[in-house]
């Protein structure tokens, strides 16, 4: 009984049970507005799709997983580094703040061909497009993180004379751990999407490649299963970075309410 408790408990369970509801409304709408499947495909096509094309779906997982990686981790080493120089430096905020923002303005969608113009149809593109979604969460919310490390705390770390250094290696970076991987964490899913734009764009692999071919060749379980496993992509990366947000900064408050919860 208290094993079955524990079970139910489960963080996972609840997600689980509301897609299960999801699927049956899903698949109860098509039986009773007597939806065409060329429009929207039934639940069960989906999966019979799924189980029969899942050795070529895993494939061309591959190639979208290496770019969503190789982008975000792009958009970590570069985006926390110009979070310092903004977050340190009026300055260089005034200039370079204002054109991060203009930059989300454009859609990355029409710079997407520019990078296959200058880098051809490897890996390179989808890797640049997966680093401009990611690029700019990290950014902002490095920023934010850094700039509400406490004055007193700085006071004092002056005061018991550490350096530069140590202050950020003490104080600094600590502080705004939690602000960063919230940002990393927006952009991992988003790097996804940006990899599936590279592969929209000039791609013969991956997940975005049949998502383009199915929708031109009315293929919708296809489509459907490539989105499922796009978005199994996603989640599995957002978990892995949850999992070394609490190895990293076990002692931030929202863990520490997850241990008593658990509890």
């Amino acid at each position: 009984m208290r094993r079955l408790q524990t079970i139910l408990q489960a963080p996972w369970l609840r997600p689980l049970i509301f897609l299960v509801v999801l699927i049956a409304l899903w698949d109860v709408a098509i039986r009773v507005f007597n939806i065409p499947p060329y429009q929207v495909p039934a639940p069960i096509d989906v999966v019979h799709t799924l189980w029969a094309e899942w050795p070529k779906l895993l494939a061309e997982a591959w190639p979208t997983t290496q770019a969503t990686v190789w982008g975000f981790l792009l958009s970590a080493v570069f985006g926390i580094p110009v979070a310092m120089l903004i977050a340190s430096s009026r300055t260089v905020e005034s200039y370079v703040y204002p054109l991060l923002v203009f930059s989300q303005s454009i859609p990355k969608i029409a710079i997407a061909p520019l990078f296959v113009v200058w880098f051809g149809f490897g890996m390179l593109p989808k890797v640049l497009s997966a680093f401009l979604l990611g690029f700019f969460p990290v950014v902002v919310s490095a920023v934010q993180g850094f700039k509400s490390v406490e004055p007193d705390m700085l006071d004092l770390a002056r005061a018991m004379e550490a350096s530069r250094l140590q202050i950020f290696r003490m104080v600094s970076l600590p502080y705004a751990m939690p602000a960063i991987f919230s940002g990393l964490k927006v952009s991992i899913t988003l790097a996804v999407v940006g990899a599936v734009v590279g592969e929209f764009v000039g791609s013969n692999s991956g997940i975005g490649y049949v998502l383009q071919r199915s929708i031109g060749n009315f293929e919708l379980p296809t489509m459907f299963a490539a989105l499922v496993v796009l978005a199994l992509i996603g989640v599995i990366l957002f978990w892995i970075l949850d999992l070394i947000e609490r190895l990293v900064i076990p002692w931030h408050a929202s863990q520490r309410q997850d241990l008593i919860v658990a509890a």
